[in-house]
């Protein structure tokens, strides 16, 4: 039995490995070095397809898949690798694909790294695989974080040269449709896709897995996160808002939804970290086709869905421990879109305005940054727009700064 499902799936990979391949914009030297490679990140972000291609370039290599029905009661690892051995004739490099749903896995790599193996895993669950790597497997791993495409990746897709006004035309695309890779290379609708996968995500990784008798609830607290990009939340006022009893209740399927990679939040900047652990946060989405596909909205929010975006590359740089980000938000309300933080410094502040041409618009982000710059020290001012480049410099009860204009494309197109 064991062997027929993994000669299956050996002939799923197979099949797989001639598919249309886009590289993905990661550090390739963290893949070839002698130590346990996890590549973590949503389902369909490409995971598997990546460690596939770096797995192809070898003489042997065996692959199992533990997202499997069929796998769920396996307990018997030695007989697991014995059959690996008489399937992929003993191989010395094997690529386990969302280990999170294998029992006691941590203990499982460990051993065989152990015995010399190479060893690529994926995972989907942010939570279950950090808490491991960190009781277990530490010193002995490389951890590279996979998102759907970037919108760098997404223009690689298309293989040519583009010209700036093509790229906008893309950059409007891609507002709308996401990154995930699957709908653009298999060229299916990106809709159906997405409201299946986000449904798959919800039952699979969240309802069955933590037992959630009322899958209604977390469906509707997803539904309702989802309709309010970019919004502050408290755990409170989700109660409010939902049909769930308790703040309890709410805080913990808030927590499954981003260790699934649906959502993520963003804390409020403080000195103190105190205030931020127990301030108010705002929520984002990992990928803006998800909002598109699952949100209720009578007509686009242009402004919202550029500010996701640039949330998405600020988590992404935040996973690779390149910077830390937040949003800044004083007592008379004047609100900064993200605060970057390099080190202890905070290196950037960041306003997202899809149209920066009505006045009243343009002095709110402007006053808004410019107190924010006076407060946190910090003179890099940025506003993402549409179509504006440029600098401007202004001045507002006594504080004088240059502020840099930048179009979204541009800025995401940007190491």
């Amino acid at each position: 039995m064991l062997k027929d499902i993994l000669i299956l799936q050996k002939r799923e990979f197979q099949k797989r490995i001639n598919e249309p391949y886009i590289d993905r914009k990661i550090n390739f030297k963290k893949l070839k070095a002698p130590l346990i490679k996890i590549i973590v990140g949503p389902r369909r972000a490409g995971k598997s397809f990546l460690a596939l291609h770096f797995l192809s370039e070898l003489n042997n290599f065996g692959y199992v898949n533990f997202d499997d029905e069929r796998l769920i009661e396996l307990k018997d690892y030695d007989s697991l690798i014995e059959t690996i051995n008489s399937v992929y004739k003993n191989p010395k490099n094997l690529l386990f694909d969302e280990i999170q749903n294998l029992e006691k896995w941590e203990l499982f790599v460990n051993r065989l790294a152990r015995q010399g193996f190479n060893l690529i895993i994926t995972g989907s669950n942010s939570k279950l695989l950090s808490k491991e790597l960190a009781t277990h497997l530490t010193g002995r791993h490389f951890l590279i974080n996979l998102l759907p495409f970037s919108f760098k990746e997404y223009l690689d897709f298309f293989e040519k040269d583009l010209t700036t006004n093509e790229i906008k035309n893309k950059l409007d695309k891609y507002v709308f449709e996401g990154g995930y890779p699957e709908p653009k290379i298999k060229k299916i609708d990106n809709k159906d896709y997405l409201i299946s996968l986000f449904d798959s995500i919800i039952y699979k990784d969240i309802v069955r897995r933590y037992d959630i008798r009322n899958p209604n609830k977390i469906n509707d607290l997803a539904y309702y996160l989802m309709s309010n990009i970019s919004n502050e939340y408290s755990f409170n006022s989700l109660k409010k808002l939902t049909s769930i009893e308790s703040v309890h209740t709410v805080e913990k399927y808030l927590e499954y939804l981003e260790e699934s990679f649906i959502f993520f939040s963003v804390k409020r900047f403080s000195y103190k970290v105190k205030e931020q652990l127990s301030s108010i946060k705002k929520i984002y989405c990992i990928d803006n086709g998800f909002i598109s596909s699952k949100s209720f909205k009578v007509s686009p929010d242009y402004g919202r869905l550029y500010e996701n975006l640039v949330a998405i590359k600020l988590k992404k740089l935040e996973l690779d421990n390149e910077i830390s980000f937040y949003y800044w938000k004083n007592q008379q309300q004047q609100e900064v879109d993200f605060v970057v933080k390099k080190g202890w410094k905070v290196n950037k502040l960041i306003q997202v305005c899809y149209d920066i041409n009505n006045l009243k618009t343009k002095q709110r982000e402007v006053r808004a940054l410019l107190s924010a710059s006076k407060e946190l020290d910090c003179k890099n001012l940025l506003i993402i727009t549409k179509n504006d480049e440029k600098e401007e410099s202004f001045e507002w009860f006594g504080i004088k700064r240059t502020i840099k204009f930048v179009p979204l494309w541009k800025w995401l197109l940007e190491k």
